[in-house]
């Protein structure tokens, strides 16, 4: 069989080392395989990727597995002609090979500048994983810390209202028992006074903290109001003040918990945002048959005109340090669960606008689907 007139058409190369003859046909098939495999590959990758891949980069990776395909063919070709002369198959092969190696090179130099600022892209985010990752940390232990400190204000509220309610009645008896002198009677008025404040504020805590289990009526108005109490620090830091101006029947049906929390906020950073003494924050509702629109005003500072358009994103924040990047976020994805709306508008240097829509009725997503099919 390895004779050298028996071998076509490479009796003459074959017949000086014809032992090599096994180890060319074994290492050509071994390579064809290869190429087979790697082509496959390709046009698997085309096929499970075709949502995310730019249809350009799935044409010229098919044209690459083809080019990969026709290169194993001829070696392929090179162990079948050692006894077998099919020259033109041979031949045709090795144009389809060079027609498909001229065409990868030319789109290869049409995307190597995007393939470069890709490698690059994607070193610089594996070299800023680590400082991500950090970042997110900070995040969720800022976000832990908050849950925490909700969870000790309920129980704290909860526990201070028992001997706040004993002092109220005994102020009350001071009030009117016999002999008291009026300034006493004026002392034990005011000390009643500041104890239903103390009791409000606990109220205010414990029915802004209290999450529900289900969607429930929930009036936009009163909820401000708590989000009024609570931001008293803020309020008095800031020497600001927040104007409520309703019009129609502002009741929502949702998540209260939740909605406060949008709520608080909005409005936290709109007086946070504040830079003049005496400014207020403006918070207009209005209700109508659909639903409940709110607008929180502030002439703060505004936002940087190529920071507003991700604003919304995990981790944007304006506040530098002291913020974490999650207020606006969780209220994106707390008004989409509700199926509301939000936008936010600005100007740098004359203040910012938040615009919230509350649909009147909650309907769950997946009787919404239901509606809508």
């Amino acid at each position: 069989m390895f004779e050298p007139n028996s071998l076509m058409p490479h009796a003459v190369c074959w017949a000086a080392d014809p032992a090599l003859i096994w180890t060319m046909v074994v290492t050509n098939l071994v390579t064809f395989l290869s190429y087979l495999t790697i082509a496959c590959t390709l046009i698997f990758l085309v096929r499970r990727t075709g949502r995310i891949l730019v249809r350009d980069w799935g044409y010229f990776l098919l044209g690459f597995a083809l080019f990969i395909l026709a290169c194993g063919s001829t070696h392929l070709l090179e162990v079948i002609t050692t006894w077998s002369p099919i020259f033109w198959v041979d031949a045709g092969t090795n144009i389809v090979t060079s027609v498909l190696s001229a065409w990868v090179a030319v789109m290869l130099i049409l995307r190597v500048s995007k393939i470069a600022f890709g490698i690059n892209d994607y070193a610089d985010k594996l070299a800023s994983t680590e400082n991500e990752k950090q970042r997110i940390e900070e995040s969720l232990v800022a976000a832990q810390k908050l849950e925490d400190w909700s969870r000790m204000s309920a129980a704290v509220s909860h526990e201070i209202k028992n001997p706040l309610q004993a002092i109220q009645n005994l102020q009350f008896l001071i009030g009117v028992s016999e002999g008291v002198t009026p300034e006493i009677k004026q002392y034990a008025r005011l000390a009643e006074e500041e104890a239903q404040r103390v009791l409000a504020l606990a109220d205010s805590t414990l029915s802004f903290i209290r999450q529900t289990t289900r969607p429930e009526p929930i009036d936009l108005v009163d909820a401000l109001h708590s989000v009024e109490l609570l931001l008293a620090p803020v309020i008095r830091t800031k020497a600001t003040s927040i104007h409520i101006e309703s019009k129609g029947d502002c009741t929502v049906e949702g998540y209260a918990g939740e909605i406060r929390q949008v709520l608080l906020n909005v409005v936290r950073n709109g007086c946070e945002a504040v830079a003049k003494s005496g400014t207020s924050v403006t918070v207009d509702l209005k209700g109508d048959e659909a639903g409940v629109e709110v607008s929180v005003i502030d002439h703060g500072v505004g936002i940087e005109p190529k920071v507003l358009p991700a604003i919304f994103e995990f981790g944007m924040s304006t506040k530098g340090a002291e913020g974490n990047g999650m207020g606006l976020w969780t209220v994106k994805r707390l008004v989409t669960k509700h199926h509301g709306k939000v936008a936010v508008h600005s100007v740098q240097g004359e203040g910012t606008r938040v615009d919230l829509w509350w649909p009147r009725s909650y309907v769950p997503s997946v009787e919404r689907e239901k509606a809508t099919a």
